[in-house]
């Protein structure tokens, strides 16, 4: 099969990495970077970055059913951190990876603060090209949830992996917070490379029939369209602590056409994540990657990166963070 070639104007730089592509793959929506390639024309080169499914240091089975369940615009998910461990992800799972195809960003999981610690490390010694911190996952009982919410703990975490990885550590940010703004000042201070902004919003379904949760654990992530204007304000609210510090964001939250991905982008965003579009679509990236650099054409903009941030100065809500 000839291989799709991306246009020169869509690559674009990622702390010290290049994407050929703004477009990344979001973890657990793509399991460890093989959940599509089954899929005829489906390819990880039409990408800049996959993140690989949320891992944990030992295996974990993850929630009892049911854990996905469509709302209006949206899916609810609390699949709970499934995954076989670390240790087989480094051993048995990296090697079966093409590197050559896209860049592979690890998602670490924890209960604890060193358990975030320790499989940073494992990953820090392998091929893996960044690390993503997944200190906000709502869908689990303990750990993420808890230190995502706490600028304080959230920092915490960021300082001790920091200190046992040199590879770009991203911190993926909750939205169920009081101030995003404030969490992400005190993570770039903790020594975050970039931010992943947003993670799910809590909500929940009830079956009127039973007059019980339809998520087996009673909560879940909500993702999708139903999500994107709100996440859209977080990136912009995130964008104005990370630009001073030139730390780039990977905007993501309903993002299912190359109209939004240009949002995010004025936003701020420097790479755009597509997740849960892909369950209706797999090939949706490659019309987004081709409406990106159609605009991109139209406007006379010779690469993506000159769109980032650049919102119209005016427009911007006062104050939009208490941060400086």
């Amino acid at each position: 099969m000839t291989e799709h070639k991306l246009p020169e104007s869509l690559k674009t730089g990622f702390c010290d990495l290049e994407f050929r592509s703004p477009l990344v793959l979001l973890s657990g929506c793509v399991g460890f970077g093989e959940e599509y390639t089954r899929v005829a024309g489906f390819s990880n080169r039409d990408v800049g970055a996959v993140c690989l499914k949320g891992t944990t240091l030992k295996a974990r089975l993850g929630n009892k059913p049911h854990r996905i369940f469509e709302t209006p615009a949206g899916m609810l998910n609390a699949i709970g951190l499934q995954n076989p461990g670390v240790d087989h992800v480094v051993k048995h799972i990296l090697p079966t990876l093409d590197f050559s195809e896209t860049h592979f960003i690890a998602n670490v999981s924890g209960s604890t603060l060193e358990e975030y610690v320790e499989v940073t490390r494992r990953f820090d010694d392998s091929p893996i090209n960044a690390i993503e911190i997944n200190i906000s996952c709502p869908n689990v009982r303990e750990g993420g949830a808890a230190f995502g919410n706490s600028p304080e703990m959230s920092a915490r975490v960021v300082a001790a992996c920091r200190k046992v990885t040199q590879k770009p550590l991203i911190t993926k940010l909750s939205p169920n917070q009081t101030d995003i703004a404030e969490n992400a000042r005190r993570c770039l201070e903790a020594g975050s490379d970039a931010f992943a902004a947003i993670n799910t919003f809590t909500g929940m379904a009830i079956d009127v029939e039973t007059r019980k949760p339809v998520i087996g654990n009673v909560q879940g992530g909500l993702s999708g369209p139903a999500i994107k204007p709100m996440a859209l304000l977080k990136v912009l609210q995130v964008y104005q602590v990370a630009r001073p510090h030139q730390v780039p964001i990977i905007g993501q939250g309903g993002i299912t056409t190359a109209r939004d991905a240009l949002e995010f982008l004025m936003a701020g965003a420097s790479a755009v994540g597509v997740g849960t579009a892909l369950f209706y679509d797999p090939l949706v990236c490659r019309k987004i990657n081709a409406g990106i650099a159609d605009f991109l054409a139209r406007r006379r903009i010779r690469r993506v990166e000159d769109l980032v941030g650049t919102l119209d100065a005016d427009t911007l809500p006062l104050p939009l963070c208490a941060a400086g």
